[in-house]
């Protein structure tokens, strides 16, 4: 093809590599999640210090930049041992939708819901800070109410 059909766009050097999107909450984490937070800097260090690809580097050093910046704002909070209500660190179950369910509030970087650990700022934790075992709370999922009934809360030791 002729250089007079190409397009200067066609040219022009690749975007940069957006960073990551921090969350202006802050990072409360607990102790595994510290943990979680050092892996993934020792392991992007090490991949780094492997990869010899340029674009790979490039979101490398992205991931690595969030890390660190998730490492330097994170504040370890122990979970606590007996708990009366819900908060940070505890194991909660709830019957929701006629189902029982167990979850653990955690910081935003361990949250994965699909294994139970929802992060402390989702709006279903923020419902459910405060509650104590019996108690119902209003939560509003899909633009409609629900009730969830909270049946236990335990802490690191339950």
């Amino acid at each position: 093809m002729s250089r007079a059909f190409t397009r200067e766009v066609d040219d022009a050097p690749p975007p940069p590599i957006l960073e990551r999107a921090i969350s202006s909450a802050r990072n409360l984490v607990t102790p595994n999640g510290a943990r979680q937070i050092e892996q993934a800097m020792e392991t992007l260090d090490r991949q780094i210090e492997a990869s010899g690809d340029n674009d790979a580097l490039a979101t490398l050093r992205r991931e690595l930049r969030y890390w660190h910046a998730r490492h330097a704002r994170m504040e370890i909070v122990e979970p606590p041992e007996a708990p009366i209500t819900v908060t940070f660190g505890t194991h909660v179950t709830i019957k929701r939708g006629g189902e029982a369910k167990h979850l653990h509030i955690v910081g935003e970087d361990e949250a994965d819901p699909a294994v139970g650990t929802i992060a402390w700022t989702s709006p279903l934790a923020r419902a459910l800070e405060g509650a104590r075992p019996g108690d119902v709370v209003e939560f509003e999922a899909g633009g409609r109410e629900e009730e969830i009934l909270v049946l236990s809360v335990k802490g690191a030791s339950g």
